[in-house]
């Protein structure tokens, strides 16, 4: 996913308790600097603030970052020289969404399997629904209005 020209993740979405990937191949790259640090917090008052010392590669200078709870994601970068790639004084700063906690599991909760059994059922339920509804959309019309024919098999 690229959110800038210049910054990419591995992920489509920044999801808050997950880890990302960073790549960055903004100023600080292009001017040949030997190290680059990513300097960074969760919501609008930078908590938890962290430096990771990024690693140099072909395709950038990378880090792998957890992100905590908050509402967004903040960071900017500095070179070992102090010079720093903070958006123009604006710094990067991206929204983080929840995680969808009815998707998950938890350790503690029984797993059923009648419950698993309950979800077959109905998926299955769904699935015939689905079908029949389709038959009645596809066949209806043609019987209604007589252009209904059965294929007719060569017989030589």
């Amino acid at each position: 996913m690229e959110l800038t020209k210049n910054i990419f993740f591995n992920t489509d979405k920044l999801i808050e308790n997950s880890k990302v990937k960073i790549s960055y191949i903004g100023q600080l790259y292009q001017n040949a600097s030997s190290e680059v640090f990513i300097h960074y917090g969760f919501g609008m008052d930078w908590d938890h603030v962290n430096d990771i010392k990024m690693e140099k590669t072909d395709l950038g200078f990378q880090a792998e970052i957890n992100l905590l709870e908050g509402e967004t994601f903040n960071f900017c970068f500095r070179n070992e020289t102090g010079v720093w790639d903070n958006n123009n004084g604006q710094n990067y700063i991206f929204q983080l969404e929840k995680i969808q906690k009815e998707l998950l599991v938890l350790e503690d909760e029984p797993v059923s399997l009648g419950s698993a059994r309950k979800l077959r059922r109905s998926y299955l339920w769904s699935k015939k629904v689905r079908l029949a509804v389709y038959k009645l959309i596809t066949y209806l019309p043609k019987l209604i209005s007589g252009n209904y024919k059965r294929k007719l098999t060569n017989t030589n």
